[in-house]
């Protein structure tokens, strides 16, 4: 995937979040470190809606996670909208990528060049890197 030297890159899951930069070339990413906010998670509009059937008899959604992917969100947002991020790829596994999506801003769709799929806050920053340029 090509990333463009100096975007951003959001690093996400259920409890983390990692905020990092492209130091590397578009199709040659080298990431380091911005910063991982503290984020107090209070979002919980996904409610019972997001579970699927089995998520909804076995109470295996856990809103607290969805909220954090909604915080991450409503982050970004202030941050696309003030324009501090004006390239920014997303990699966050899949139930948070889809309650991030939920809460984009305008801004933050245009700074978009992309998103991944793929649980990656437990990976070192070369490989994060690596699975990018595979992308």
């Amino acid at each position: 995937m090509r990333v463009p030297h100096n975007a951003h890159v959001a690093v996400v899951d259920g409890s983390r979040f990692m905020l990092l930069k492209n130091t590397g070339q578009p199709f040659e990413p080298s990431l380091e470190m911005v910063e991982q906010p503290d984020l107090d998670p209070s979002n919980f509009s996904a409610g019972v809606r997001h579970q699927d059937d089995a998520g909804q008899r076995t109470g295996s959604t856990d809103l607290n996670e969805l909220a954090h992917g909604a915080a991450v969100a409503e982050w970004l947002n202030a941050k696309a909208v003030s324009g501090d991020l004006s390239h920014l790829l997303v990699v966050a596994d899949p139930k948070t990528l889809g309650e991030m999506r939920r809460h984009y801003h305008g801004e933050l769709e245009k700074a978009l060049v992309g998103e991944i799929d793929k649980t990656m806050t437990g990976e070192p920053l070369p490989k994060i890197a690596s699975v990018i340029a595979e992308s």
